[in-house]
């Protein structure tokens, strides 16, 4: 299939309305920005169903279309409001499906909910690129959390880890007709950093990413060139702001066409004032108070947000 020019911004966005959450015991071991919390199960699920509707809300207060689906009950999958791992949707009609690391988030992937969106939301699914059978193999892909996609320019940035793997990616790119550019990045500690959205986000003309982390220079420097040439204007953060999830913020169009940026409180509340003004003159900026998400799950805001390219039936 040829590929179409694609908006780099989404207007619409699915999300996944908890039912069970809790922090993932399968996905600590690679993500050392979860369990951060003492409460239990249940207090958990709470708190997060009702960080998840302020999110909603503060969304469609901005003018973006919000479509939610209920999680299910069973089988149980603890981290189901993260479902650009398991799903993008593209402006060529296609849904891509991801192969996951944990055993139980696998069966975040869900038949139904595409067949809604082609069959009663008005959206248009022409094929289904089905990547899950790596897992077959011990390789993982988790969707928009292992890639930053630059849709415009056909290029997918990837930070390396037990999560993202360049097998699924060559297969990734070949099928979808991206170019790749992988690096290898760490946290202040030294530890590789689970997910690329965690430290990158791609707007149409604003790009957002904590450099510092691409710890060889070759890399990183090749990340900045193909940024710059790109035409992204760079909004550089620091450790403690990656920490804080500031890398973790998702651009997107209004209803009526304006440019907005949605990010948890805490991401906003870790950004200085220059940074902030690059933010605003860009477009509006959300901010939702997410914290018991942040610290359960080791997730934030893009996190939550599986964006909606797919064309109108």
């Amino acid at each position: 299939m040829t590929a179409i020019i694609e908006s780099q911004l989404a207007s619409a966005v699915l999300m996944i309305r908890p039912v069970r959450f809790e922090s993932n015991l399968q996905t600590a071991v690679s993500n050392r920005f979860q369990g951060k919390t003492v409460a239990m199960a249940d207090e958990q699920q709470t708190a997060a169903r009702n960080e998840f509707d302020g999110l909603v809300a503060a969304l469609r207060d901005n003018d973006i279309v919000v479509i939610v689906v209920e999680d299910t009950r069973e089988p149980h999958t603890p981290d189901s409001i993260f479902p650009n791992n398991w799903v993008s949707f593209h402006a060529d009609g296609r849904v891509v499906l991801y192969p996951m690391e944990a055993v139980n988030r696998r069966t975040e992937r869900r038949m139904d909910v595409i067949e809604t969106l082609d069959s009663k939301l008005g959206y248009q699914v022409r094929e289904i690129v089905d990547l899950s059978h790596h897992e077959e193999t011990g390789h993982y892909l988790e969707g928009t959390g292992s890639m930053v996609l630059d849709r415009t320019n056909r290029i997918a940035y990837a930070a390396l880890s037990s999560r993202t793997q360049l097998e699924v990616l060559g297969e990734f790119a070949q099928r979808m007709g991206y170019d790749v550019v992988a690096f290898d990045a760490v946290d202040k500690d030294g530890v590789p950093i689970y997910h690329t959205n965690v430290l990158m986000s791609i707007g149409e003309e604003l790009a957002v990413i904590c450099d510092a982390a691409i710890a060889r220079e070759d890399q990183r420097k090749a990340v900045m060139r193909r940024l710059r040439e790109t035409n992204h204007e760079i909004v550089s953060l620091s450790y403690e702001q990656l920490d804080a999830f500031a890398g973790n913020m998702l651009e997107m169009r209004t209803s009526g066409g304006e440019r907005i940026v949605a990010m948890s409180q805490r991401a906003y509340e870790s950004l200085n004032d220059d940074q902030l003004q690059q933010l605003r003159a860009n477009g509006g900026v959300v901010a939702a108070a997410i914290e018991n998400i942040e610290k359960s799950a080791g997730g934030s805001v893009r996190c939550m947000l599986a964006e909606l390219h797919l064309p109108s039936a």
